[in-house]
């Protein structure tokens, strides 16, 4: 039975232009990123650069609309890799890049074409939550279906991750806690996930180690100190989807897509609404188990009791983010039930990870709860 498996070699260097001279970059790349890393590090280069910036075409999260448009201005452009410096959006779109072009990239997600990889991948992260340099998986809102859809193959794995803190240490602060306590999710869901294993867990135990003690180290020094820190939590952020994409999520990220596709909720942020109810709902169902388990290290970390540890997690990210009720983000009491349903007719993909199976009772129940 296969244990782990890390298609992605991984590369840690110092300073942006050390990975631009090892790796060569030039005119045979198409560069995917924002203007703050292009007019840092990219803008005064001698070098032909062919660069897109995928927040010119529409700002929040990619959907299949932005992509398709993203690659009718790129069609011209003779590229052998494409290389993604950003976060999770950027190396969304990145990974659909290095396929075989379909008519429309809706074709890609709903696996109506053949899922071929044409190009090499290069990921540079520049967020410390998605983790999915290392992972076979884009997301994106398919906007004819107003729902997230996940497209999942080891054609979408990176040839090469490469983590430079450096371009991390000018995060805005909430781009560093959602994206932070997306990767804490990543790695909680993992250790839960019936696909866990010894192996994966060494990933997954660490990664919420150190997000952990990071954040109780801001909570005490203030919210700058989370930029000397800065290398931990972009280190976590790659275990953690090392972790998860053995093993996948569940729940927490299942029930956010609705949340995020129809309010353009951010990704971190929306899983965090749904963490500590999910986990709650879990041990309340199977209080007997892995569960019990995870709720030891949480107490053990945070230096909580085992019977308070949710709620003390809670406690804890609540004085870094605070949790606001769903209607805030302008969710109607009625699409309880919608999103309820598009849930389990939607994303089985990510509900079979499930600690434990849900019903749609279940959801309405915790989507309520949040309310």
């Amino acid at each position: 039975m296969r244990q782990l498996s890390i298609k992605t070699e991984i590369h840690k260097l110092n300073t942006f232009e050390e990975f631009y001279k090892e790796f060569n970059i030039g005119e045979n790349d198409l560069i995917l990123t924002i203007d703050p890393v292009f007019n840092a590090y990219l803008k005064d280069r001698e070098e032909k650069l062919n660069v897109v910036f995928p927040e010119h075409y529409a700002l929040g999260e990619p959907t299949d609309e932005m992509i398709d448009r993203i690659l009718a201005d790129i069609k011209a452009i003779d590229f052998k890799r494409v290389v993604a410096i950003g976060g999770g959006s950027i190396v969304d779109i990145a990974k659909i890049f290095v396929l075989k072009q379909a008519d429309r990239s809706e074709q890609l997600f709903l696996r109506e074409v053949p899922i071929v990889k044409e190009k090499e991948l290069i990921i540079v992260p520049t967020t410390c939550g998605t983790g999915s340099e290392v992972t076979n998986i884009s997301i994106a809102l398919l906007t004819n279906k107003n729902t997230k859809m996940g497209l999942a193959g080891n054609e979408l794995c990176a040839d090469y991750a490469i983590m430079i803190p450096e371009l991390l240490v000018k995060l805005p602060y909430k781009v560093f806690i959602t994206s932070s306590v997306d990767a804490l999710i990543h790695a909680a869901e993992s250790y839960l996930s019936p696909n866990s294993n010894s192996y994966s867990e060494l990933f997954s135990i660490k990664a919420m180690e150190m997000i952990l003690n990071g954040y109780m180290e801001v909570v005490e020094k203030g919210q700058e100190h989370f930029r000397t820190i800065i290398e931990d939590f972009l280190v976590a952020s790659n275990y953690a989807g090392i972790a998860f994409g053995n093993t996948g999520v569940g729940a927490v990220h299942a029930m956010s897509y609705p949340l995020g596709g129809v309010y353009h909720v951010p990704h971190g942020e929306a899983n965090y609404q749904f963490f500590i109810a999910v986990f709650k709902y879990y041990q309340q169902k199977q209080p007997v188990g892995k569960i019990e388990e995870l709720k030891k290290l949480f107490a053990k970390i945070i230096g909580s009791t085992e019977e308070n540890a949710f709620e003390d997690l809670g406690k804890l990210l609540n004085n870094l983010l605070n949790l606001k009720p769903l209607r805030e983000y302008g969710m109607k009491v009625e699409e309880i039930e919608g999103f309820s349903e598009s849930v389990l007719e939607k994303q089985q993909r990510l509900l079979k990870n499930n600690y434990v199976p849900f019903t749609k009772e279940d959801l309405v129940n915790i989507y309520s709860s949040l309310y």
